[in-house]
């Protein structure tokens, strides 16, 4: 039993925009994929998260935030050339 309904789907690729899209959005999605699986292992760890787990952890967020810094820079270049 699939849980993704094929109406839902309507049989539709995504757009070369939407690839684009997500392409374009990458680097923040890994990013954001990383931080998890660091605040993961952290709690995991529970009491015994050494002072690496927590390093990791804030790496992963200063990542974050520099790859959204990074994509909204060059969406304010965009929408500034357009």
């Amino acid at each position: 039993m699939s849980i993704i309904h094929l109406s839902a789907v309507g049989g539709q690729e995504p757009s070369a925009a939407d690839l684009a899209g997500i392409e374009s959005e990458w680097p923040l999605i890994a990013a954001e994929l990383d931080l998890l699986d660091a605040q993961i292992a952290c709690v995991n760890a529970g009491p015994y998260a050494s002072v690496l787990d927590r390093r990791r952890v804030r790496r992963a967020e200063r990542r974050v935030l520099v790859v959204r810094r990074e994509l909204a820079d060059c969406e304010a270049v965009e929408d500034g050339a357009a």
